[in-house]
């Protein structure tokens, strides 16, 4: 059975916000089954060269310093898997995330549903403090030298028909499109009122 901090370990937390992303170690189906997709089928996809798909994470509240927040991230499965799979955890603008350069990146969320519960209460029991989990999926994008990453990442992110779009339905999702110098938050604020920390 696992106990809370105790309370003298509180000094170390503070208000803030931090992004997980999680990547599978071994090849990812999905990604390459949508890669193929892309480029048989979307003009948009026709120069794309790389397709990664990652879970992206942001927790929102009373966070410990980046050592003991990734100690939490590696002993819940709330999150990943360290098996199965690797993180990068980012605590601010100047963290790089887990994308080249060159990369142009589509975040996709349920519209409503980005909200982790379990994955709070698991963080109440461990640590005391009340935060917010949010989840989304990010696309990774790579074209070939010379395509406007950004411009084809927009095209290509949108389901609008059998020929444009593939990674968010409008209908159920949100997203949002970048390059490399990946927003820090990105899925979204907290709800007004919530209360973080101890």
């Amino acid at each position: 059975m696992t106990t809370a901090f105790p309370s003298a370990k509180r000094a170390a937390v503070r208000s803030a916000v931090a992004q997980a992303w999680v990547e599978r170690m071994a090849g990812d189906p999905e990604a390459v089954s949508a890669l193929g997709v892309a480029r048989a089928h979307l003009a948009a996809g026709r120069n794309l060269t790389g397709l990664r798909r990652l879970r992206v994470f942001e927790l929102w509240g009373g966070l410990a310093e980046r050592g003991r927040l990734e100690d939490l991230l590696h002993r819940s499965t709330q999150f990943y898997n360290p098996y199965k799979e690797r993180c990068t955890v980012r605590l601010s603008f100047g963290d790089p995330a887990p994308v080249a350069s060159a990369d142009a990146i589509a975040l996709v969320v349920e519209r409503g549903g980005e909200r982790r519960s379990a994955a709070e209460r698991w963080w109440l029991h461990e640590t005391g403090e009340k935060i917010e989990v949010r989840e989304g999926v990010a696309w990774v994008m790579s074209f070939a030298v010379g395509e406007s990453a950004a411009e084809r990442a927009r095209e290509l992110t949108v389901l609008e028909d059998r020929r444009h779009g593939l990674f968010c339905n409008p209908h159920s999702q949100d997203h949002r499109v970048s390059g490399a110098a990946v927003p820090l938050p990105w899925i979204g604020a907290p709800q007004k009122g919530a209360k973080h920390g101890g």
